[in-house]
């Protein structure tokens, strides 16, 4: 159950800025975010060593991807694809709304349930597929301005736990100043371990189970607007729970690495 948290300001500075907790099994193994696939060489994501895929990357156009679970769908099944390459396949494209396209375009019953969001600095557009319970099709739907959260159900639904608990702690948080460093409140909110124990070690923001499955990396992306060439975009990642484990830029944004 990883979690999303979206502030979509179409006028500001930094129209979209993103925080991203990933939850997973503990020994999955994974790469931090690079260019890994020499097929891809304008892709940055994080690598899933198991399937090969990724769960958020951005590419050289300024385009992100980011995939969830949905509920009850964790880990791989017999004749369904990983998901981890959807992520990818947005990533091929040079705009949200062109990464959105391609994803409409695919079989979703090739797929396990998934929440899929792409981003570039004009919009942000959530991709929802049920295939195992529903029609088989992929419903897309803009995502409001403002803040939202999406875990593994709806967006902002507060039926997750997790949603009902940090909904409006987000909300009512400061906003990142990428452009100064500013990530403070949004920091401390993705590191928050606050004890529930009427919901559950999975309620809380960054998470430990003890079944092997917790928080196993963070990061923190904020995309300029298209009136200020002058500023890249910027992925703050963070190897591990990010309770414990700081945040640092992830440097295969510079467009002349290998």
């Amino acid at each position: 159950m990883c979690t999303l948290a979206i502030l979509y300001r179409p006028s500001a500075s930094w129209p979209v800025i993103l925080g991203a907790n990933r939850d997973e099994m503990i020994d999955r193994r994974w790469q931090p975010p690079a260019r890994h696939w020499p097929d891809r060489p304008g892709i940055i994501a994080g690598l899933d060593e198991q399937a090969g895929g990724s769960w958020l990357g951005m590419n050289d156009d300024g385009v992100v991807a980011a995939i969830l679970n949905r509920q009850g769908s964790l880990g791989a099944a017999d004749g369904k694809r990983s998901r981890g390459g959807l992520v990818l396949a947005a990533l091929d494209n040079p705009s949200a709304d062109a990464a959105a396209d391609a994803i409409l375009a695919i079989d979703a019953r090739d797929y396990r349930p998934f929440n899929l969001v792409v981003a570039d600095r004009h919009s942000v557009i959530w991709l929802r597929n049920e295939a195992e319970r529903g029609s088989g099709r992929i419903e897309p739907a803009a995502v409001p301005e403002g803040v939202s959260l999406l875990t593994e159900r709806e967006l902002n639904d507060t039926n997750s736990p997790r949603i009902a608990r940090y909904l409006d702690r987000f909300r009512t948080a400061a906003a990142p100043d990428p452009g100064t460093g500013d990530w403070a409140a949004w920091q401390a909110l993705l590191a928050n371990r606050e004890p529930s124990p009427d919901q559950g070690p999975t309620a809380t923001m960054s998470i430990t189970t003890d079944f092997g499955f917790g928080t196993t990396s963070s990061s923190l992306i904020a995309l300029p607007a298209a009136s200020d060439g002058a500023r890249e975009p910027v992925w703050l990642f963070a190897p591990g729970r990010p309770d414990r484990t700081g945040y640092a830029p992830v440097k295969a944004l510079a467009r002349a690495a290998a």
